[in-house]
């Protein structure tokens, strides 16, 4: 092949993987054109994309062309075996022209009568592998080596594509995940005035900080404000997990600490290389009296008229996971008479890159005040967040006693 051939090749080939048309299409959609695209281009019998499944152990038929049964039947073949894992194991160009059994394991491509494969890998930004894209042919062929370039541009476009689409998808389902778990309303206490905010980071999206507010026997309410580290789908999941499990736990054990003592066992076994800080408080609503564990997390403010606004003083006890709080959990007990706020809090209010982090939190200290949790939600985004976006998530739960008669208590 001449040099004007080759250069006419490779302008083909980029116009049909840069097209901008592409990227507006579903994954699965565009995965398709793609294959397509690459049978006519290649003049090749199949063309198969295989992405790598979430254990990273296989890979799964999502598109092709020419062998449509490699998706309907779901073909998986594991990373490291075969032509296509071998391929994905080595992360470079595989050719082969012998197939059957020996060389292959999905055994679709030699009853196809496929003679030639060549594969490459898909590569992502990053160096991880996301799958595999082949072609193959019933005839036997030489591929060259400027084909075999051209066949792994198409692929680091697909990795491209891939990634965009995926974290698209995986920020909206976050997102669904999070405002599903998220309080539709605060639950109605006579004498008890809650409101509450969650913004997600403008960086980091949906992530794993959630709010949660729920009624227990005896006149009582549970307080929870927690901060899964880690951001996206992954983080909301185990946020989803964490928020349910507590809740289980809430209806067993009374006492807070008691309570984070099981979370922590439950997610140190089940929810490896997480971690979370979370608060949760009971409030007895009939006495007036708070029950608080901090498990990693930064501690509530309270504001009582005709005081000073102060962090609430409480034993400060290792984040939820890798079992940290093996040697148990304390918490402690305040007084929360009519007219006193409290206000929880995850650390995307006050963090800022290149700010003092005492220096926010003496902000938000002063910024707080026993007035309606409305407003003081209200002042608190004003003033922490103001026009500059957070870069990480924020939930921000304002609860305050009020007089029986609905009045707070004058300064």
């Amino acid at each position: 092949m001449n040099a004007d051939a080759q250069a006419g090749d490779r302008l083909r080939v980029l116009e049909a993987v840069t097209d901008s048309a592409l990227m507006e299409l579903e994954l699965d959609k565009l995965l398709h054109t793609l294959v397509e695209r690459v049978h006519d281009l290649f003049g090749v019998d199949t063309a198969t994309v295989l992405l790598v499944d979430p254990s990273g152990a296989q890979l799964v038929a999502r598109a092709t062309a020419g062998l449509e049964e490699e998706v309907f039947q779901g073909v998986r073949v594991p990373v490291g075996r075969g032509f296509a894992g071998r391929v994905a194991q080595s992360r470079a160009p595989v050719l082969i022209e012998h197939v059957d059994e020996s060389t292959v394991v999905n055994p679709l491509l030699w009853e196809h009568g496929l003679r030639v494969l060549l594969g490459v890998p898909i590569v992502g930004q990053g160096g991880e592998l996301a799958g595999v894209l082949h072609v193959g042919s019933t005839s036997p062929r030489e591929f060259t080596p400027v084909e075999v370039e051209l066949l792994q541009l198409v692929a680091d476009r697909i990795a491209m594509a891939t990634h965009i689409h995926q974290s698209r998808s995986e920020q909206a389902a976050a997102r669904m995940l999070v405002e599903s778990l998220l309080p539709n309303r605060l639950p109605a206490e006579d004498g008890w005035e809650m409101a509450a905010r969650y913004v997600a980071g403008a960086q980091s999206g949906v992530g794993g900080d959630w709010y949660d507010v729920f009624s227990l026997e005896d006149h009582r309410i549970g307080l929870v404000i927690g901060d899964v580290v880690g951001s996206g789908l992954p983080a909301a999941v185990v946020m989803g997990r964490l928020r349910s499990a507590l809740r289980a736990y809430a209806l067993e054990f009374d006492d807070p600490a008691v309570v984070l003592g099981k979370l922590d066992r439950k997610a140190s076994h089940f929810e490896h290389n997480t971690m979370a800080t979370v608060a949760y408080a009971v409030i007895d609503t009939r006495s007036g009296r708070m029950e608080l564990a901090l498990a990693g997390h930064l501690p509530p403010i309270v504001a009582q008229p005709g005081q000073d606004t102060r962090f609430v003083t409480a034993p400060l006890g290792p984040p939820i996971g890798y079992r940290l709080g093996v040697t148990g959990r304390r918490g402690t007990s305040i007084e929360v008479p009519p007219g006193t706020l409290l206000a929880f809090y995850t650390d995307g209010l006050v963090e800022r890159r290149g700010m003092d982090l005492d220096r926010r939190l003496d902000q938000l200290r002063q910024t707080v005040r026993s007035e309606p949790p409305e407003a003081v939600c209200a002042h608190v985004m004003a003033s922490l967040v103001g026009r500059q976006p957070a870069t990480d998530d924020i939930a921000l739960l304002v609860v305050r006693h009020v007089a029986d008669d609905g009045a707070a208590l004058p300064d």
